[in-house]
């Protein structure tokens, strides 16, 4: 079993998939996309093929190419690239985490199935056992995400033993905003032994008191930069500054939820942002509107997170 050199730390951004306005996968741009994350937002960790990534509407072929354009183009980049190699299908997720393991990612993510479900904690950890096994050098995480699986186990009740079960367990992708459930998986690991690393964008700031070890999220791509003060603060125990810098953020993400927020609206903003074009998200989500892009648009620059002189004239559109 090998683990990565150092502990998987810091904000990790859940990665869009690019894509032409036709639907293919916009291989060329992610090169760019690596380098933003890096020089302009501070995150150089990446959570490939995840939910932002609409890793599930994506085919096994497009996965693995898009897998191995991350692990490709972060190369003495990126400190870690993890690739999300959950499925319906115990075949295709082991064929997936032997993928991983042979392009050289550094860690490997699963989800719960969530058609045929697994009705206990020890039938889901079959299943993981498995798809873990498939690549058996890589680090595993358990990708926890109830909202969208239906699957209810608690974090909690699966963490106890898993490594007896699955030796190259690492950690959780926690993304609930059940703090009771997280709190206890913390509790649980008194030797720090594991990664536990929080989803909810919004609440790090109450993860992080809780002792999360990191984040995963899809507003890092963009607002990784702010979030990262959060880190700085709560680390040099600035509370204040931690705590106005979540109520920060928390104003933006309250104010797109209202409007409709999901991974075509993350597209979208990403787009403004950056300037690097996301694309459509696929069927069968939706383009996000003009409205909902020029809205969201009015309300980063209120709050002072456009700093491109390209976007604070408007001359970037999403889409452009």
């Amino acid at each position: 079993m090998a683990f990565p050199k150092k502990r998987l730390r810091g904000l990790v951004a859940a990665t869009i998939t690019p894509m032409t306005e036709n639907g293919e996968i916009n291989f060329p741009v992610i090169g760019q996309y690596v380098d933003y994350l890096v020089k302009e937002q501070g995150v150089k960790n990446v959570f490939v093929n995840g939910t932002t990534g609409e890793g599930l509407s994506l085919s096994v072929s497009e996965r693995r190419q898009v897998a191995e354009e991350w692990v490709t183009q972060g190369r003495n980049k990126l400190d870690q690239v993890l690739i999300h190699v959950g499925a319906l299908s115990l075949k295709e997720s082991q064929e997936l985490a032997q993928h991983a393991a042979e392009i050289g990612a550094d860690g490997i993510a699963v989800i719960a199935p969530f058609f045929f479900k697994s009705l206990n904690k020890d039938a889901l950890i079959s299943f993981l056992r498995e798809v873990a096994a498939a690549a058996p050098a890589l680090p595993f995480y358990y990708y926890h995400i109830p909202s969208l699986t239906g699957v209810k186990i608690r974090a909690e009740e699966l963490l106890v033993g898993m490594r007896d079960k699955i030796p190259t367990f690492q950690g959780l992708k926690f993304s609930d905003t059940d703090l009771l459930d997280f709190g206890q998986c913390v509790d649980q690991n008194h030797q720090r032994q594991f990664d536990l690393l929080f989803g909810v964008d919004e609440q790090l700031l109450s993860a992080l008191v809780m002792g999360a070890t990191g984040a995963v999220g899809s507003t890092y791509n963009y607002l990784g930069k702010k979030t990262n003060q959060i880190l700085e603060a709560f680390e040099q125990k600035d509370f204040t500054s931690a705590l106005n810098s979540q109520f920060c953020i928390q104003r933006f993400i309250n104010y797109v939820t209202k409007l409709g927020f999901g991974v075509s609206q993350t597209k979208a903003i990403m787009t403004l942002v950056s300037g690097i074009p996301m694309g459509p998200p696929r069927l069968p989500l939706q383009k996000a509107t003009q409205e909902f892009t020029a809205n969201a648009e009015a309300k980063l620059k209120s709050l002072n997170f456009l700093s491109s002189p390209a976007i604070k004239d408007g001359s970037l559109r999403a889409g452009s």
